[in-house]
């Protein structure tokens, strides 16, 4: 029977203010972010279904081959989204027999489709069948109704479903013999295909990495999983208010914009959760109560972390100002998961860590910091000492920091030196999946057999009487193989409100790179002759999205370092440390660029690069890159005003030298996941985002940020510099 004394010790205990109420808090934030994880549970597989990853959905209206598109209207009002089978060794298998496939695949039912309908009742008309001028190929034609493509069957798009019957059902009718689906619904079914994958696979590489990297950095079999968990219940969250902006149609959401969306919110919320965790053991060593610890440890990261992640949303906020919403569909759902990321990071983390109570120090099992009160030694040498290599490269930076500075602003010079061989021309569609698809396969038989320009040619809407002067002046561009006015079988020229349409047939097919050059080609020769022509079409759209992209540059990469260097003075209290960051960003990023060059170029002999990969990579790697520096110079900023400028950054460099790292390395490999999605532009921002992270983390923030700052002095924390010593 427990003492009366004991009672009474107990009793006391519970009487202390806040003393009851703190694992009631811990629990009930648990509580509500179980519950956030719930609804986000349910709408995790949902995306998909609100999703677009066609091209023409994303330009702005004032595009020039969007007017084209509308004024198309009036003589197609039905628009299609084609799909082209295209046979080979015709004289193997027969030209009947290829009639009898596409007659087959016009009665086949939709699979799944509860109105009972056949394939040939969502085309536009029945399928058409033609044979190449060689006798080798056929060619067949499903023209799928627009508004049908895009309907929902379950979580698959009918589109997906009619595709999936037009191969199994030429299998079945044809054998061994090769056929391919190509074209528009070719391309989107083998496109939606590769993002399936994110769902599962690039969640499970994620977390498998990031797991492995945890459980190397804190040798705890119970740490790692807590971490992890906070970033997934984060992603929940995210999850259910990106899918109803998307579901509302606030944004337009497709599968590049969810894959980014996924790798932010783990790469962040385990940056956040390092940073909190190292600061907490850290704690641990001086206060007795967990509760002291986590609350003293709270409130000096709070400052950083939020600095941090409003850098991000800032920037990715500034991609609204886009005119592709695909890009700026990006910023708020970016914005979205990094506000999860803190807000889990800040509320969920502690609770975990805290589940334990008085106990709590058993998360860290088997390295639970041990409670070292007064008797631990601050002077900077035991700091050096306690931070092991970092200390020693604290050291090192101290004792020649010019040196050090100019050396690493050197290297990532010479690598920046190579940014202008990046090919930024942009790439056709045939060259988006680095793995074998049925669509490319398709387009390679297209393009031998057929005027691979016919399917989808440039279609140029123009007054009846400037069309002669404008299909003469289209027909001598490089590339085009005919240029003529759209007629009807007996009337002649069909001609709507006064205008006709010019149809321009060109070599190559209009998903390749090659046909968005000619297009800018035929607009430069036909707008003199004819300057109210439209150019559209398939290749057209291309062209503009890359053109938008271009320009949207001009205006996004200014604008996210204004925003990024406001919040740097705003944390700093200080505008010469800013500057410092800003510019040893670009410089880093520069560098990156240069690099990815290097390696695309001549390792991997990529094609090209759509130009909003890099354009996205600064977003990340600038917003990103900076919040290393933050966690630095927001310590550096609190031991300075203690230690002085030089002891300060030293501290600084020491003891935040290991999570920084820790953090760098984890976002470095979550975006570097990316990677396994086949498709080019996802490969490629996993490289540059990847690299530059880890540029930032071992050379930026170690090297050339410090050495810069130690270098100039207490001058670097100007106008408020006199308070700090030298």
């Amino acid at each position: 029977m427990p003492s009366l004394a004991f009672l009474r010790t107990r009793h006391n205990v519970w009487m202390q203010p806040r003393a009851w109420w703190r694992p009631v808090g811990v629990v009930l934030v648990i509580l509500v972010w179980l519950s956030i994880a719930g609804a986000g549970g349910s709408t995790f597989g949902k995306l998909s279904a609100v999703q677009s990853n066609a091209a023409a959905d994303f330009l702005p209206q004032s595009a020039e081959s969007t007017r084209a598109a509308l004024a198309y209207a009036q003589f197609a009002p039905e628009s299609t989204v084609p799909g082209l089978f295209v046979v080979e060794g015709l004289p193997g298998v027969g030209l009947a027999t290829v009639e009898s496939f596409a007659d087959a695949v016009a009665t086949a039912p939709i699979e799944g489709d509860p109105a009972g309908r056949a394939v040939g009742d969502v085309l536009e008309g029945p399928p058409v069948v033609i044979p190449s001028e060689d006798q080798q190929a056929a060619l067949v034609i499903f023209p799928v109704e627009a508004g049908a493509a895009s309907e929902r069957l379950g979580e698959e798009s009918l589109a997906a479903v009619v595709a999936h019957t037009i191969t199994q059902e030429w299998e079945t009718t044809a054998g061994d013999t090769e056929g391919n689906l190509t074209g528009p619904l070719g391309f989107i079914t083998d496109l939606v295909a590769a993002f399936a994958g994110i769902d599962g696979l690039l969640l499970l590489v994620a977390l498998t990495v990031v797991l492995v990297i945890l459980l190397i950095v804190y040798r705890s079999p119970v740490l790692p999983f807590l971490v992890l968990a906070t970033a997934m219940i984060a992603l929940s969250g995210a999850i259910v208010a990106v899918y109803a902006m998307a579901e509302s149609e606030v944004i337009t959401l497709n599968g590049q914009t969810q894959g980014i969306m996924f790798i932010l919110v783990v790469g962040a919320t385990t940056d956040y959760s390092l940073l909190l965790v190292a600061r907490y053991r850290e704690e641990l060593r001086g206060i007795e109560s967990p509760y002291s610890a986590m609350k003293r440890a709270w409130r000096r990261s709070l400052e950083p972390i939020t600095a941090s992640a409003a850098t991000v949303i800032a920037a990715l906020l500034v991609l609204l100002v886009s005119d592709l919403r695909s890009l700026q569909a990006i910023g708020p759902a970016g914005a979205v998961g990094i506000a999860a990321s803190v807000a889990a990071a800040l509320t969920l983390l502690p609770a975990l860590l805290l589940i334990g109570g008085n106990r709590a120090r058993g998360v860290f099992w088997p390295r639970r910091p041990l409670f070292e009160g007064a008797e631990r030694d601050d002077r900077l040498e035991a700091v050096e000492q306690r931070a092991g290599v970092w200390g020693r490269v604290s050291r090192r930076v101290a004792s020649r920091p010019r040196t050090v500075w100019l050396a690493a602003a050197g290297l990532l010079l010479v690598l920046a030196a190579f940014a202008p061989t990046l090919k930024i021309g942009g790439v056709g569609e045939r060259d988006y999946f680095l793995g074998d698809v049925s669509s490319v396969r398709g387009l390679d038989a297209l393009e031998r057999h057929f005027p691979a320009g016919a399917t989808s040619p440039i279609r140029i809407v123009v007054p009846q009487d400037e069309a002669d002067a404008a299909a003469a002046a289209a027909a001598e561009v490089p590339g085009v193989e005919s240029a003529e006015v759209l007629a009807s079988a007996t009337d002649g020229p069909v001609v709507i409100d006064g205008q006709v349409v010019v149809e321009a047939v060109t070599t190559a097919a209009a998903s390749s790179a090659e046909a968005v050059d000619v297009v800018a080609e035929v607009r430069d020769a036909v707008h003199p002759v004819a300057p109210n022509a439209l150019v559209g079409g398939q290749a057209a759209e291309a062209l503009d999205t890359r053109l938008t992209t271009l320009s949207d540059a001009r205006v996004i990469i200014p604008l996210v370092l204004v925003v990024i260097l406001i919040v740097l003075i705003v944390l700093l209290r200080a505008v010469v440390a800013p500057l410092i960051i800003v510019v040893a960003n670009i410089v880093s990023f520069g560098s990156a660029l240069g690099l990815s060059a290097l390696v695309f170029n001549h390792a991997f002999a990529f094609p090209g690069t759509d130009p909003t990969t890099p354009l996205l990579a600064f977003v990340f790697l600038v917003a990103l890159g900076v919040d290393y520096s933050i966690f630095l110079m927001s310590r550096a900023r609190e031991e300075t005003l203690a230690h002085g400028n030089r002891a300060g950054v030293r501290r600084a460099l020491a003891t935040t030298g290991g999570v920084i790292t820790s953090a760098g390395i984890v976002l470095a490999a979550t975006f570097a996941a990316l990677a396994v999605i086949p498709l080019l532009f996802l490969a490629q921002i996993a490289f540059m985002v990847a690299v530059g992270v880890l540029i930032d983390t071992f050379i930026v923030r170690s090297l050339l940020v410090p050495g810069t700052v130690m270098d100039v002095g207490r001058a670097s924390w100007w106008p408020w510099h006199k308070r700090i010593e030298q």
